[in-house]
């Protein structure tokens, strides 16, 4: 008879990680859901974090570099409640959900970066997530669902979220990946990618959200172009012309066809402007930006979480001003830090033949995006760009282990090319 331990040995070995892919799975997909706050996707992941760590996750030195910057981050905005003459209830539920988010990023890091095999089932549940919450705002902004006013606001779709300017920058990752895929794999895949990506764009033109067009645009054209300069062969260019041709066309029917509504295009001709009403009002956005900057520099720790809506009405809309005013100087120099860290270190591995490579370079183009749309608009607590954040760091900390065996293998064969001269020259 055999040991116990040989029966249950491979079994374990077999049903663990696929437990632990699963859950990241439920994680990743519970982020196209976020209509309140604390939303179930914070509530799941506290517990999953906690099981996790528990069961002897480790931070490596590559995640250690996001965490003690999120954590200095944060503690930028603790300091900042203590500016607030009452401290309340809706500041320190800010702050809870801002440490959180930092976690969540060095988590999916940690993650990652100890098993690379884990990102295909992220992106996979991410994308089904995103089609879902996708087809609710389409029917919702259509009224062809019961409830459909629930993902609506302001007559723009906003799937299941609380706001269209998250919901459709929220779409954009699956978007670069599903186009990514469709140039690259085989083309007998490439219909029902087409397919989900045509919803996809869909759900991005019906939320209206200027920021979310602009960083579809811009990420689509840096992904195209970074894959042009990793894949120079006439064949692959062909191929990105030719399909890039095809879906640029059947996207432009999608969108002709939604514009024969009355509704879309009425909404399309306001929002298509570059600056709206209350964006260059005597007290809009753009004079917000001058008068926050001019309290920051007043106040160095800060005013406290959701304390600049309350004096002027309407939020910072900028994460710039964001960080500065919520978390103080402190705060603000981490997550500068923290960005151009982040952008110069992915930078070095973006066009290198790796495995984890498609991932990477769709994540690392989305990230740049959301950087520079939110010199307009606020994505402090935007759940998926804590995971974009994490998924980087994640791929870093891949690319830093693969080049520490690469060394390792080097130098274990120099040593025995040496051992073998020795005995050569020995027996000489």
């Amino acid at each position: 008879m055999k040991p116990a331990t040989a029966i249950h040995q491979p079994f374990g070995r077999a049903v663990v990680p696929a437990i632990g892919k699963a859950c990241l799975a439920i994680g990743a997909f519970l982020t196209g859901f976020v209509m309140n706050e604390p939303a179930p996707y914070e509530l799941y992941m506290v517990a999953l974090i906690a099981i996790w760590f528990l069961f002897g996750l480790k931070i490596s030195r590559v995640a250690a570099t996001p965490l003690t910057l999120l954590i200095i981050f944060n503690i930028g905005g603790m300091l900042s409640l203590t500016t607030m003459n009452e401290l309340s209830s809706d500041g320190a539920l800010y702050m809870a959900v801002s440490l959180f988010l930092g976690l969540s990023a060095v988590f999916f890091a940690a993650v990652i970066e100890d098993d690379g095999e884990r990102l295909p089932i992220i992106f996979t549940a991410y994308i089904f997530a995103a089609l879902i919450t996708a087809m609710l705002g389409i029917l919702g902004y259509f009224g062809a669902i019961p409830a459909a006013e629930s993902f609506l606001r302001y007559d723009r779709a906003m799937g299941a979220f609380q706001d269209p300017n998250v919901f459709g920058p929220y779409l954009i990752l699956p978007c670069c990946f599903l186009v990514h895929q469709i140039l690259t794999d085989r083309l007998a895949a490439a219909p029902l990618r087409l397919l989900a990506l045509l919803v996809l764009t869909l759900g991005v033109f019906l939320s209206f959200s200027r920021a979310a067009w602009g960083l579809y645009a811009f990420s689509m054209l840096l992904l195209v172009l970074l894959m042009l300069l990793r894949e120079r062969t006439q064949l692959f260019r062909m191929r990105i012309f030719l399909l890039g041709l095809t879906g640029f066309m059947l996207i432009a029917v999608t969108l002709a066809i939604a514009l024969q509504f009355e509704q879309v295009s009425e909404l399309f001709a306001v929002r298509a402007q570059l600056v709206q009403e209350y964006d260059a009002a005597r007290f809009g956005r753009f004079a917000r930006y001058g008068l926050g900057f001019a309290l920051s520099m007043e106040k160095p720790l800060g005013i406290g979480p959701v304390e600049f809506g309350k004096i002027y009405g309407e939020d910072t809309h900028n994460i710039w001003l964001k960080a500065l005013l919520d978390y103080g100087w402190i705060g603000f120099l981490a997550f500068l830090t923290l960005v151009v860290w982040t952008l110069a270190a992915g930078l070095k591995y973006l066009l290198r033949d790796r495995p984890w490579q498609p991932y990477f370079i769709c994540v690392y183009v989305v990230f740049l995006g959301h950087i520079l749309i939110g010199t307009v608009i606020d994505i402090d607590h935007w759940r998926h760009f804590y995971i974009l954040l994490g998924v980087l760091w994640g791929c870093i900390g891949l690319e830093r282990r693969h080049q520490q065996r690469r060394l390792t293998e080097s130098a274990g064969t120099g040593r025995r090319r040496t051992y073998r001269d020795r005995l050569s020259s020995n027996a000489g």
